[in-house]
């Protein structure tokens, strides 16, 4: 027994000693890019403690002691008493100490009665430094109220909606009402009884990835939201398959296959139906409009699910008509339809970062009983909603908007949220009408397709912060009383645009900051200013600092820091240049395609955000062709297939002379090289103009370390992808995190109330609706996300309180 005890001080050693070898070598190395000398001088320290071990001197005990007490005062010098970032600092160097503290290392180093004091002592010691860390990085996490504001008291004569609801019982828009708020005046499940909210029904769509789908790495989300009129929902799958179930029971009443062809498509996603009702006469009273995946409009009976055989060819409309050369997966939409009045409105997506020229971003209306063409607005024309001339195209490559569209009827307007001019990371070919509309918002006449107004987020967008989501509406109570007609646009720069809905105009005052402009890459240029909502809260992150770089164990954070010294990064809007640069925030956003709802109670606004940061590696064409990232394409007018990628992170950027390679900006372990928190919850009191609560939301549970789904449940706040939904009875439902759970949160205090877990990602936004039994119920589809790598699945999810008597 003794001898196999006293080789674990020697195998103990030998790994402290790889450690420290370890850290010598990669902090020599970030101290010649310019970086601290801690990683030098502790890895020193820890390979001649290691030595010691191995020779079972009691002096590697003192010095790893020392080690780690001087580990703790650099750590608390850099970032304080941010458990969260002492974590990768301290957290390994403390266990593995408490490890040699134990007596059957301590013994065969420290002779006589000195080795048991020693090791009490130390076992303390580390096992304090332990649960401080843990204690830290948990008190983080608790709910921070900033400034201590209270959220506002709800005032009855704000509750009335600036778009028409339909019944309040029911949920009949994606976002509940054309306004986009996504709040149900419902009021049944409260804070006081949300704990008891249980399963009432589950329903399996059947459509999964297939086997072909995963092994070329296709990005297969679940993110749809019902639908729900009389008691009836109606949802589409990632397959473009559209379901009716009945509303109370979940049963299914039909299901809808168009047909689509998606083996070209590397998305797979749909987000939404709309629902329309037709004149009194005409067949298919009661129509569902959707879209297949090879870009066809429908219309479906709503009662059967069979093709309305009078809307456009026998129920199908072609979206590719007068759209040039569209090679299959390069054009499709993945949100749902907007039908406001007499008009369905869409626009598209496009395979973005490919190629110039890509098929055009025109923003298209349809007139949801015959299905004829009413307008389209392409802002590349002269006049851009004139009708085309025979054999005339759309123009290519213009700005499309290819997320969730909201309407203001009684203006008569819809509300367009632009994306970018493709490619995304050069803008040194861009058109002038290019460069206006690029990452704009754009007010349309609802009738004819005219331009009322439009508002730029971002100048010259070379980092892909395109609007993902068109802007909530608001009857704001302004300060001297009177209502003010608004819109609050979020973005994926984290900026709040508050604007008249009306004109564009910024309610809150907006500024032109400068922004960093060089270098750009050779043959582009770069906006000098960028707009920045100061009025109101900004979203965005901190600017990144190489002392509070993150990571999962002291190596991983160590990679991280040698990243951030050999990249190049400026703080916000740090242009693509030849090299790897960091961009913070970055395409996926602070907020992505889920936007913000609004409780127009209490005016407030709220919002989940997420903190990716990505390098964005930029390279010349022929260079990316010569290491087989990308293969020569001989442009639109070649008849071979479009030569795509092998890895979706490459963005060829075809007709420019560079391509990049956009990826998240992760450690050795693949955590995050920022720190937490990486996912919020926020509440903006619109009317005060300041955030009333922040708190973290999520958990590590299902970080995918490793590629797995299991991990530790720490309380960071995670990536988060999918909308929330505000009740009357004061809550706030959401799943969306990378943990796999739905939960409520109270509305005036942000605080947790209730969770329960999916069987898979919950990244679609949830809705709320009176079922035919008098109960309330909540629904999520529960299929994840390939781009977030939670857990695939095909459940729609209904939760409700019992029923009376207890069944």
């Amino acid at each position: 027994m003794s001898r196999r005890i006293s080789w674990l001080p020697s195998i103990t050693g030998a790994l402290i000693v790889l450690l420290g070898l370890l850290l010598l070598g990669l902090g020599a190395w970030l101290a010649f890019l310019g970086g601290t000398w801690y990683y030098l001088l502790a890895g020193i320290a820890l390979a001649i403690s290691g030595a010691l071990m191995v020779r079972c001197h009691a002096a590697a005990l003192l010095l790893y002691l020392l080690t780690f007490v001087g580990t703790v005062a650099w750590s608390v010098h850099e970032v304080g008493l941010d458990g969260w970032q002492l974590l990768p600092r301290l957290f390994a160097l403390a266990l593995l100490g408490l490890w040699c503290a134990m007596p059957w290392i301590v013994r065969p180093l420290v002779r006589g009665r000195q080795a048991a004091a020693f090791s009490i002592a130390t076992a303390l010691l580390y096992s304090g430094a332990i649960a401080g860390i843990l204690w830290a990085g948990w008190h983080a996490s608790e709910l921070r109220f900033v400034q201590h504001n209270p959220a506002p008291a709800p005032a009855a004569s704000m509750v009335s909606t600036p778009a028409e609801a339909g019944p309040a019982t029911q949920w009949r828009h994606y976002g509940r009402t054309l306004a986009g708020e996504r709040y149900a005046p419902l009021a049944q499940i409260t804070p006081a009884n949300v704990g008891d909210l249980k399963p009432a029904w589950r329903y399996d769509t059947g459509d999964l990835p297939t086997a072909k789908e995963t092994s070329a790495g296709r990005e297969f989300n679940f993110e749809a939201t019902p639908i729900q009129v009389d008691n009836r929902l109606y949802l589409c799958t990632p397959h473009r398959h559209v379901i009716a179930l009945d509303a109370t029971t979940g049963k299914q009443l039909w299901r809808f296959d168009p047909q689509g062809n998606t083996s070209a498509n590397e998305y797979l996603a749909c987000r939404g139906v709309a629902y329309f009702t037709a004149p009194p006469g005409q067949p298919c009273p009661r129509r569902i409009i959707g879209t297949s995946a090879d870009a066809r409009l429908f219309a479906l009976d709503a009662d059967t699910g069979r093709p309305c055989a009078s809307f456009g060819n026998h129920g199908f409309v072609s979206l590719t008509d007068q759209m040039g050369p569209v090679p299959p997966g390069f054009h499709f939409i993945t949100s749902q339809p907007l039908v406001a009045g007499n008009r369905i409105v869409l626009g598209g997506w496009v395979y973005d970062n490919q190629a110039t020229g890509e098929p055009s971003g025109v923003v298209r209306a349809y007139d949801p009983v015959s299905g004829a063409l009413a307008w389209a607005w392409d802002l590349g024309r002269t006049d851009p909603t004139a009708p085309l001339a025979p054999g005339e195209t759309y123009t290519r490559g213009t700005p499309n908007g290819w997320g969730t569209y909201t309407a203001d009827p009684a203006l008569g307007l819809v509300y367009v949220p632009l994306g970018n001019a493709t490619p995304d990371y050069f803008g040194g070919l861009r058109r002038p009408f290019d460069e206006a509309y690029s990452s704009a918002l754009v007010a349309l006449d609802l009738e004819t397709g005219k331009e009322r107004w439009h508002f730029q987020t971002v100048h010259h967008d070379v980092w892909d912060f395109d609007l993902p989501i068109g802007p909530t509406l608001v009857d704001l109570r302004a300060r001297d009383g009177k209502i003010v007609p608004a819109l609050v646009q979020t973005t994926k720069t984290g900026q709040l645009y508050l604007l008249d809905r009306r004109t564009g105009k910024p309610l809150a005052p907006v500024e032109e900051r400068p922004v960093p402009t060089d270098p750009a890459l050779p043959g582009d240029h770069l906006a000098a200013t960028q707009p920045y909502s100061v009025g109101m809260p900004s979203l965005s992150p901190a600017k990144l600092d190489a002392r509070h770089t993150w990571g999962a164990t002291p190596v991983d954070q160590l990679w991280c820091r040698i990243q951030f010294r050999r990249a190049t990064y400026h703080g916000d809007y740090t242009p693509p240049m030849l090299g790897t640069t960091i961009a913070y925030p970055a395409f996926d956003g602070v907020v992505d395609w889920q936007g913000a709802s609004l409780d127009p109670a209490r005016q407030l606004l709220i919002a989940n955000t997420s903190y990716i940061p990505f390098t964005v590696k930029a390279m010349r064409a022929q260079e990316a062709i010569r290491q087989g990232l990308m293969k020569p394409w001989a442009g639109w007018g070649s008849r071979a297939p479009y030569p795509k990628p092998r890895d979706f992170s490459v963005g060829p950027q075809h007709g420019t002379p560079y391509a990049v390679i956009v990826k998240p900006w992760l450690g050795l372990l693949q955590a995050p090289c920022n720190p937490p928190p990486w996912g919020k919850l926020v509440a903006v009191d619109l009317r005060e103009r300041r955030i009333v609560w922040e708190r973290p939301i999520g958990t590590t549970r299902d970080m995918n370390i490793f590629g797995t789904h299991t991990n530790v449940p720490l309380p960071t706040g995670i990536f988060n992808i999918g909308g929330n939904i505000v009740t009357g009875g004061g809550l706030i439902f959401i799943g969306a995190t990378a943990d796999d759970y739905l939960r409520a949160f109270d509305v005036t205090t942000g605080k947790e109330l209730w969770k329960a877990r999916l069987p898979a990602g919950g990244q679609a936004t949830p809705m709320t609706y009176l079922g035919q039994d008098g109960r309330q119920y909540v629904v999520i589809c529960a299929g994840g996300h390939g781009g977030l790598r939670t857990r695939s699945g095909d459940a729609v999810i209904a939760y409700a309180l019992p029923r009376a008597g207890g069944s």
